[in-house]
């Protein structure tokens, strides 16, 4: 069997519990894969995003929803090894990618930046959204999966100062008519990094300049991070912390809660106290 045929089959079949119904579940869940929907899915070389093409491509062949997937890479200017390992996986894997050049981590380079991270992640979303527009895409579908939910989560709480979460879609602010779709929101990490060890991929895992060639970006010390390996200390001491903190953000008691807001408007729990006062 083809090297992309038995990748297909263990998402199908090995996986199919921890990474195929959860993509599915998801999917529906959050109504993010609709009739008639032209999607750019982004692969960005990580194994995320892999994944991700190649679950769109079996539920776009063994799917009900009739849609269109254009798988394109954006090169913010990768060095020519990765570049390469890039295009070569997405042979093996039968992923029809289009790559497209842009000049991101040169810019960011150039304006030397104390959070050049921040700066490139809101570059690449302005290149992807216009290519997007470009292609005649209504939606942009990106890897995050639930350990990127659960971390910001707690990165709101602990850095933000507010509750909230990473959501499965979100309408485009700038590019009318656009929506963001993360389709691998119910997928773990702890499956992804399994299907990539069982069948021995090599995916990139931070191709950025900054990493090679300067130490603005400390590792060691990302919030992200530090999020990341919290998590994995609390899970020591309780197997079920990662499912009780997504559950969290769908389990909000809105009479044991100080204030919140909606659509820009700030509320008091007091505006209510008196009028709808619940034991």
């Amino acid at each position: 069997m083809e090297k992309y045929k038995e990748v297909e089959r263990s998402i199908i079949k090995t996986y199919r519990k921890e990474i195929w119904s959860r993509f599915i579940k998801g999917v529906k869940d959050y109504a993010l894969i609709e009739e008639n929907d032209k999607i750019m899915v982004c692969v960005s070389g990580g194994k995320d995003s892999f994944l991700l093409a190649k679950c769109i491509q079996e539920i776009k062949r063994h799917g009900k929803i009739h849609f269109e997937a254009l798988y394109v890479v954006m090169n913010p200017g990768y060095n020519e090894k990765n570049k390469e390992l890039i295009i070569k996986n997405a042979e093996d894997l039968h992923i029809p990618i289009e790559m497209f050049n842009t000049d991101i981590f040169a810019v960011v380079n150039t304006l030397n930046e104390g959070n050049p991270c921040y700066l490139c992640a809101r570059m690449r979303r302005g290149h992807l959204y216009n290519k997007a527009k470009k292609l005649g895409c209504n939606k942009i579908a990106l890897g995050h999966h639930f350990d990127d939910v659960i971390e910001t989560t707690l990165l709101s709480m602990f850095y933000g100062a507010e509750v909230k979460t990473m959501m499965p879609k979100l309408h485009s602010e700038n590019f009318e008519g656009l929506e963001l779709i993360r389709p691998l929101y119910l997928v773990k990490e702890s499956s992804i990094l399994a299907w990539k060890q069982f069948n021995d991929l090599t995916f990139l895992n931070c191709a950025c300049r900054f990493t090679e060639n300067t130490s603005l970006v400390d590792e060691g010390k990302s919030k992200r991070l530090e999020m990341k390996k919290l998590i994995e200390d609390l899970r020591k001491k309780n197997k079920d912390i990662d499912d009780n903190l997504f559950k969290s953000m769908t389990n909000i008691n809105m009479h044991c809660i100080l204030g919140y807001k909606n659509s820009g408007k700030a509320y008091h729990f007091l505006d209510f106290y008196n009028g709808d006062n619940h034991d």
